[in-house]
């Protein structure tokens, strides 16, 4: 392949399969933990403000999956954080002194997120309503602070700086300059928007299915529109921070933006490829839009972009056709998401209802895993564009793997403790929710909500 593919030892293979399947699992759970907390505090801020019962069972039992979801969570991220230790010795042994400052704040906000969990939830019927309210505040800050904390790491191996390296050791680090990197300022909202988008969607999708086989009540229409609304508030503003993400890894990363964008001689009036794949030296599939990749880096038709031939084969990310494919489903399922959050919108705005067509439910109904997918491309233009480094002209994946023998045997454990966690994510809320469904919860029936409304409340 023209791009170069990056030769690997025999021993990266395996550890970088573990590693990413490993995040891949975990990086879902993580998007539940940083946005649903704040999805289920509207439905109960809706619920107290409004006496409505319907919005506080919502609440209640959206408590319930997030304690779920973030118990699974943080066995995944148990598992991540050993494997940094165990598949990338030479990783952490030599930088682990920059690197751990993220983790470490991230610890924090973990605990924090930890302890209001558990008070939130023991709290249902137990605080007066606002206080409780309150309570789950610090679980929605946690995660974000916890994911910034987090994702600075990794836009850190993207854009290292802050320390100092004398004989191959890190001598000084600077904590500030390490969190607050070059990559920091996209990376970073670029990730909390995707978790509330991903969040919104997914609740909103399991409401529209609703829906579409006729449950058309306020406890379903309250669990789509809220959700749908913080998901469409977070959309258009991902729009914008991709749009400045794309121009500054042209800037800073400039052979992982022309794999992303299949560009392989630097050039001006450079073509946008929509689609398409690679092959001896020709793009295929793909519909080709002249200019449009020159405006995209610098709003200029004439612009430079530069080309991946302007670094040796062994220095370009492997599997280019993987990444471009995977970041033109991104922008693709993005723009499609958009739409749909236009659709609603124009509704609502001159008619102040929700949209009950099948023509809008249907696509809902698939958007949180179109969603899910979309997140999961951005990673893997992420990391597999960094390729080969491991971190970003500073040190190659090679150098960083560990010579242990094994990891094959470690992988199939892995991999088998990841199923039965899906099993457990996916079926446990939808064993919840079949249960639900039986108990048919009405408007009227104020009984199995945790505050009835104003004059009907438990003496």
């Amino acid at each position: 392949m023209a791009c170069g593919v990056c030769a690997l030892a025999a021993d990266v293979v395996p550890a970088r399969v573990q590693m990413g399947s490993s995040l891949g699992f975990h990086i879902i759970l993580a998007c539940f933990g940083v946005a649903a907390p704040t999805v289920m505090l509207a439905a109960e801020w809706i619920g107290i403000r409004r006496d409505d019962p319907s919005a506080l069972l919502l609440a209640r039992r959206w408590s319930k999956v997030v304690a779920l979801l973030f118990a699974v969570g943080a066995v995944s991220g148990t598992v991540l954080s050993y494997e940094m230790g165990l598949l990338w010795p030479r990783l952490m042994s030599r930088f682990g002194s920059a690197m751990g400052i993220g983790f470490s704040i991230e610890g924090v906000w973990f605990f924090v997120e930890a302890a209001f969990v558990s008070v939130y939830l023991y709290g249902w019927r137990r605080l007066k309503p606002w206080l409780h309210w309150c309570t789950g505040l610090p679980v929605a800050a946690a995660g974000v602070f916890g994911a910034w904390a987090v994702v600075s790491v990794n836009s850190w191996m993207n854009q290292p700086r802050g320390f100092t390296l004398r004989d191959g050791r890190v001598v000084s680090i600077d904590p500030i300059a390490v969190f607050f990197n070059r990559a920091t300022a996209y990376e970073v909202p670029h990730m909390i928007l995707a978790a509330y988008m991903v969040t919104g969607f997914v609740f909103a999708g399991v409401y529209a299915v609703g829906m579409l086989r006729g449950r058309r009540d306020r406890y379903h229409r309250l669990g789509f529109l809220v959700p749908f609304t913080i998901a469409g508030i977070a959309t258009p503003l991902q729009v914008g921070v991709g749009d400045y993400a794309a121009r500054a890894i042209a800037a800073q990363q400039p052979v992982k933006f022309a794999v992303m964008e299949l560009v392989p001689h630097t050039g001006r009036g450079v073509t946008e490829w929509l689609g398409g794949i690679w092959w001896n030296g020709h793009v295929y599939f793909g519909v080709g839009v002249p200019k449009l990749d020159s405006i995209l880096v610098d709003f200029d038709p004439d612009a430079k972009v530069i080309g991946w031939d302007t670094v040796p084969a062994s220095e370009r990310p492997p599997l280019a056709n993987l990444i471009h494919l995977s970041f033109d489903l991104m922008v693709g399922v993005g723009t499609i998401l958009m739409a749909l959050v236009a659709w609603q919108a124009w509704h609502w705005y001159f008619h102040r209802r929700v949209l009950t067509t099948r023509w809008f439910l249907a696509p809902i109904a698939l958007s949180g895993l179109a969603s899910v997918a979309a997140m999961e491309c951005g990673w893997i233009v992420t990391e597999v564009g960094r390729q080969p480094w491991m971190i970003y002209q500073v040190q190659r994946v090679n150098d960083a793997v560990t010579t242990a023998h094994g990891v094959p045997v470690t992988l199939g454990w892995v991999l088998a403790v990841y199923l039965v966690m899906t099993f457990v994510s996916i079926g446990t809320p939808v064993l919840l929710s079949h249960r639900w469904r039986r108990e048919k919860p009405e408007i009227e029936d104020a009984q199995d909500v945790p505050y009835a409304p104003a004059g009907r409340q438990e003496t």
